[in-house]
């Protein structure tokens, strides 16, 4: 058996585009699902938005995704985390999600001795990379 937690994203018009892109830093298999594939809904003015979105990356990583429709309030975001020891994948993560994004924290090395940084991806979707730094350091 197998449970999993993971972030489930909310898009305006805009899921397509962001799950292609994640797919595109991730890897992995990205499965798209639109509203008119789904037989209880009828409106074919958003029949080609994403109903629903699953990227089953490498290294774990699963994500999903919808266009929330025009009829529905959207809500925002809460910051996606990526973490871990292997530098090279984080930090190849992190300049790829860093194309059109706006930097609110570079990625840099943090008082707690690990690399961090913040950013808003150009879906505006809120992303935390943290890099472990070698135990002991940054310690007082």
């Amino acid at each position: 058996m197998t449970v999993r937690l993971n972030p489930y994203l909310n898009f305006r018009d805009s899921a397509r585009g962001a799950m292609e892109f994640y797919h595109s830093i991730f890897g992995g298999t990205l499965d798209l699902s639109t509203y008119a594939e789904m037989p209880m809904f009828d409106d074919p003015a958003e029949g080609n938005k994403i109903m629903h979105a699953m990227l089953t990356g490498d290294n774990d990583i699963v994500l999903m995704g919808a266009d929330v429709p025009n009829s529905m309030e959207i809500s925002a975001n809460s910051s996606v985390s990526l973490s871990g020891d292997d530098e090279t994948v984080l930090r190849g993560w992190w300049d790829a999600l860093s194309d059109g994004a706006t930097i609110g924290e570079p990625l840099t090395k943090a008082p707690w001795g690990d690399t961090f940084g913040m950013l808003t991806d150009k879906f505006g979707v809120p992303w935390m990379v943290n890099i472990a730094g070698t135990p002991g350091e940054g310690q007082a």
